[in-house]
């Protein structure tokens, strides 16, 4: 126990740091996101380079620990006084490299934009605690690191919660710079209380004075510093996997992203922690969470299942904890402090490096996560939960009897489980599940037979879906998400998938090929649009279309109308030059492809060009909030005519956008009307909502009447506040039944 009387003083100057390391995360990502989207590779991208800046500022650390303590306490904080020069935060003037080039681009603008500040912050976990341990009575200072990464916790957790919500960005960045200078007041502060441990300066005696006369221990085993690479690099890797897996395949809802980075930060906390207990009892109960939980890292195409998304976020805590909390037990003298922090650091970018960077180019689907999960397996300690393993262990001649018989009932009921799950037999698959997990942990006395029945459940339950995958279309990897074709013969489509969401489907019958489908039906508001775009507009109509999709829009086209598609991913633009897709080949072949961000090339090219622009650019179901916004409107606004009029998509699961809508409309001063469309399911059209916004209110008023009967209706409902680049939150529109699982 720590009882040094200024411990306080350095907790709270951990704590501060910490909290504003990763507050300024989200906030520059909601900075950013005007000109990156916001799709889960965007988060992993900056993820990547935050941890690349850690790693700089970890090894910084380590370097100046050479130094004396009065030369590390005015060299850093000298830097951090010049790096405010910096604030207040902005994005970076960087040109965007292309289509295509994202994976590059996107870590350099972030790197470029909060680079200098975030690299010093960052250092200030193992300076602090070296600075702390300078005293020889103050204690052990592996405990502060727990102080650190509740900092860290809190500063990501309050961005969504409360600073989101009630500030616009430009107050965002303020609060975000008093809380800068406030940091540096605690670090003077902590100055004065180690500087009278100081030597003068001496480069003979630096190294003992930076650690209060304590001699330096012995060097430290290469292979020791490999395993506390590999225990944190594990752990960095499933948390970016985590939130892929999770986006994609499992519960594709805004906001989601942060979970698994909150989770992650408090498993330091926990395995750091200087009461042992907490951390003792999740490292026992690890290698069953993961049996459990982990056996559905293979599964694909799952829906909204909250069962799955908890048992994926508690996989990720039980093991980060775990893997932590063997390293904290490896962790050397505090005199080598600042290299064991650096090399953790190195872990965890090798861990994010092999999961955003290279797991992408890689694979066809997320596939780093069931590795990252069975690489968890076996690294997680392996802890007789009952005395009778201990007895199976000791006892070599009932030892191979009873792994042998258990290695054949997990044979035996992972067959069974494969035809149950190909057969979509739920009522069969969990017992199976479930029984299969009991093996596993029978036989966790033995680390081999652990993993192969662990491995035999992943594969078994996961299989089917990916062979059914591959069987009947085909994947897709872009630097924006997983896409899947798949050919239902059944109801005689084709369907693009993005993750849990249908981005559009097409008839595989030839004479049926041209009909639109999906949210895209000739009675769904964009339909009677597009197909009253002569009568509204004459026969030379011009139409814009912001996301491709699978090209449906482009049928509605008649002779003389023109067509322009915008298209961020050209992964998505394959699909219909390859002829998976037809609508564009078979409809407006000649149409214009722009490549890029929609909003982005709007307010560079000539204002008035569309009498109709459709905004339809979903990332799974994740809002582009910065599609959304005042200044995104007045770029819809400023590119159609006078009489224009703007179509937005806004059918979504989890956020109820029509209240954004209506209060940017009335923002604008501009009229809507919203159509919502239940069709017939079983006629390959889905339930849609779209609003209508122009200019002129008789443009509104000649589109209704040309609907015939369709029944159009005013916006019910008005958000308080207007979403712009300043000011957006998801929060209080979120369909919390929906999300809950709870039917209105």
């Amino acid at each position: 126990m720590m009882t040094n009387p200024r411990r306080s003083l350095f907790v709270a100057a951990i704590f501060a740091g910490s909290f504003l390391l990763f507050l300024v995360q989200p906030l520059m990502a909601r900075l950013a996101l005007p000109r990156l989207g916001g799709t889960p590779n965007v988060w992993n991208s900056a993820m990547l380079v935050y941890q690349a800046l850690l790693l700089g500022g970890y090894a910084y650390a380590h370097l100046i620990g050479r130094l004396t303590l009065r030369r590390q306490l005015g060299l850093h904080i000298a830097l951090l006084i010049a790096a405010a020069l910096t604030l207040p935060l902005s994005l970076a003037d960087l040109s965007d490299l292309g289509a295509g080039m994202e994976a590059l681009w996107v870590p350099a603008l972030l790197f470029a934009s909060v680079g200098p500040v975030f690299f010093l912050i960052s250092a200030q976990a193992p300076l602090i605690q070296r600075w702390f341990s300078a005293d020889p009575g103050a204690g052990d200072p592996y405990g502060l690191y727990a102080a650190s990464n509740i900092g860290s916790f809190a500063g990501l957790l309050s961005y969504p919660l409360l600073i989101e919500p009630l500030l616009g960005l430009g107050d965002q960045s303020l609060i975000w710079s008093i809380g800068y200078g406030i940091m540096v007041l605690l670090l003077l502060s902590v100055a004065v209380a180690r500087w009278h441990l100081a030597a003068p300066d001496n480069a003979a005696s630096a190294m003992d004075s930076a650690d209060g006369a304590r001699s330096p221990a012995a060097p430290i085993a290469g292979r020791r510093m490999a395993v506390w690479l590999v225990l944190a690099a594990v752990p960095s890797g499933l948390m970016l996997s985590t939130t892929t897996h999770l986006t994609t395949d499992i519960f594709a809802m805004p906001l989601l992203w942060v979970i698994p980075l909150g989770l992650y930060l408090l498993s330091f906390s926990v395995a750091f922690a200087e009461n042992r207990k907490p951390a003792r009892l999740i490292s026992r109960a690890a290698p069953a969470v993961v049996v459990i939980a982990g056996g559905t890292a293979m599964m694909s195409q799952s829906g909204e299942n909250l069962w799955l998304l908890g048992a994926s976020v508690a996989l990720l805590f039980a093991v980060s904890v775990a893997l932590h909390a063997r390293m904290y037990d490896l962790r050397p003298d505090p005199s080598r402090l600042t290299l064991f922090y650096l090399v953790m650091s190195a872990g965890g970018a090798l861990g994010g490096m092999f999961t955003a960077l290279f797991a992408p180019l890689l694979f066809d689907w997320v596939w780093e996560h069931p590795l990252l999960v069975m690489a968890a397996a076996a690294l997680v300690p392996l802890r007789s939960l009952t005395p009778w393993q201990d007895r199976l262990a000791a006892d070599t001649r009932l030892r191979l009897p009873v792994l042998a018989v258990g290695l054949m009932l997990a044979m035996l009921l992972s067959w069974h489980l494969v035809l149950a799950a190909d057969q979509g037999r739920e009522a069969i698959v969990w017992p199976l599940y479930g029984a299969l997990a009991v093996v596993a942990v029978g036989v966790m006395f033995n680390r081999a037979a652990f993993l192969a029945v662990f491995g035999l459940t992943m594969v078994a339950i996961g299989l089917p879906g990916h062979v059914n995958a591959y069987r009947t279309g085909e994947r897709v990897r872009s630097y924006f998400g997983v896409y899947t074709v798949s050919d239902s013969k059944t109801h005689g489509l084709r369907v693009l998938a993005h993750g849990t969401t249908d981005h559009g489907r097409q008839f595989l019958a030839p004479a049926k090929r041209r009909e639109p489908t999906a949210y895209y039906g000739r009675e769904a508001g964009v339909g009677l649009l597009l197909r009253n775009a002569s009568a509204l507009y004459g026969t030379e109509a011009r139409i814009g279309v912001v996301g491709l999709g699978t090209g449906t829009l482009a049928c509605y086209r008649t002779p003389g109308q023109t067509y322009r598609f915008y298209e961020i991913d050209p992964a998505i633009l394959e699909f219909s030059r390859r002829g998976r897709f037809t609508f564009l080949s078979d409809c407006a072949p000649d149409s214009e492809i722009v490549i890029g961000d929609a909003r982005i090339a709007l307010e560079d090219e000539a204002p008035g060009q569309f009498d109709i622009l459709v905004v339809d650019a979903f990332s799974s179901d994740a809002i582009p909030l910065h599609l959304l916004t005042r200044e995104a409107l007045e770029a819809y606004r400023r590119s159609i005519a006078a009489n224009g009029s703007v179509a937005i998509h806004i059918s979504n699961r989890f956020i109820d956008l029509e209240p954004v809508i209506a209060a940017l409309a009335r923002d604008a001063g501009m009229q809507a009307m919203l159509r919502w469309d239940n069709p017939d399911r079983t006629t390959g059209l889905t339930p849609s909502m779209w609003i209508v916004l122009s200019q002129r209110a008789e443009t509104l008023a000649a589109l209704r009447q040309a609907s015939g009967r369709t029944e159009w209706r005013a916006l019910a409902t008005l958000s308080d506040t207007v979403w712009s680049d300043q000011y957006a939150s998801t929060l209080p529109q979120f369909r919390w039944n929906t999300l809950l699982g709870v039917k209105p």
